[in-house]
């Protein structure tokens, strides 16, 4: 074990640090059985004696087989996430976590088979009984299987992956952890906000960092002094704000309704970029340019006014 450290910390190969750290796993005192029997094999014992000794044996080796393969499972498993994070690969990171739970549990789930099988249990009446038992156990704790099968549906399906920016309800944030049970978000605020896997896979999910591009429809309203001819014409201004910045594809811009006090035009176009910072920039521009056209036009914006006509009454 001092060996494979010393080598570990003086190269970067990493088979030699997995090497290290799968023996660091190593527990002494389940050698310990093999040890003694090694030391009895010149020495005449009792049947039953020797007979447990071996069974010690068969036992404190499996499980420091089932120590060493889940160490060499998680530590391979913890490198493979470290580099899909770094390449931004959410969905594998997603997939390994979660195959790696799978991994360990099937491990220690046969070495416990194993054990049982040494020990002259009866595996096929256990696993019937087992099998009984669970259905009382899954009606038990069905709540915590629900979970368990929307991590596995998560993991199949990819609706969300780690590093997606994803809104729930009224609820935003980035996906930082899937697990077994529950989902972990960070806000904007900053604040970790904890979503059983259940729940969540029941609300409506909107995964904005899949966004190819984002539509954006708004109005102006302009006066209703203003004349036809300009009216008109207010429709290629829009246009030309839209069309001027970078990023863009414009989609329409239309006369569209009477207003109580504003006559409302609507523009609609699109942001080639998911970005929020980038669409804000831009409809930024637009509106300043918007603002300029319609300052040297003429064209006076609308807000809420009220016009009172008065008469003269007769006595």
């Amino acid at each position: 074990m001092r060996g494979l450290r010393m080598l570990a910390s003086k190269t970067s190969a990493s088979p030699a640090q997995m090497a290290a750290q799968v023996v660091g796993a190593t527990r002494l005192w389940l050698l310990l059985p093999l040890a003694v029997y090694a030391g009895t094999s010149a020495v005449e014992l009792p049947n039953k004696l020797e007979h447990l000794i071996e069974l010690l044996v068969v036992v404190g080796l499996l499980l420091q087989a089932g120590l060493w393969i889940n160490r060499l499972v998680s530590r391979w498993l913890e490198r493979q996430i470290a580099q899909r994070r770094n390449r931004e690969d959410g969905e594998a990171a997603t997939a390994l976590a979660l195959l790696g739970f799978a991994a360990r549990v099937v491990v220690w789930a046969l070495i416990g088979l194993l054990i049982l099988k040494h020990l002259n249990f009866d595996i096929t009446a256990l696993v019937t009984g087992l099998g009984i038992g669970g259905i009382a156990v899954a009606l038990a704790v069905q709540n915590v299987l629900g979970d368990l099968f929307a991590s596995v549906s998560v993991m199949l399906d990819k609706p969300f992956v780690v590093g997606d920016f994803i809104v729930v309800d009224d609820l935003r944030g980035t996906v930082e952890y899937i697990g077994i049970k529950t989902t972990r978000i960070r806000s904007l605020d900053g604040e970790l906000i904890v979503f059983s896997n259940t729940d969540l896979l029941k609300s409506r999910v909107r995964n904005f960092k899949r966004m190819q591009e984002r539509r954006v429809a708004f109005g102006v309203g302009v006066t209703y002094q203003t004349k036809a001819d300009t009216l008109a014409h207010i429709p290629q201004l829009l246009r030309e704000a839209v069309e001027r910045r970078d990023k863009t594809r414009f989609d329409r811009a239309h006369f569209k309704s009477y207003g109580d006090f504003a006559l409302n035009f609507e523009i609609v176009y699109y942001v080639l970029s998911p970005d929020f910072n980038v669409y804000m920039d831009i409809q930024q521009a637009i509106n300043l340019d918007i603002y300029r056209s319609f300052e040297k036009e003429g064209i006076e914006f609308a807000y809420p006014t009220q016009t009172v006509y008065h008469s003269a009454v007769a006595r």
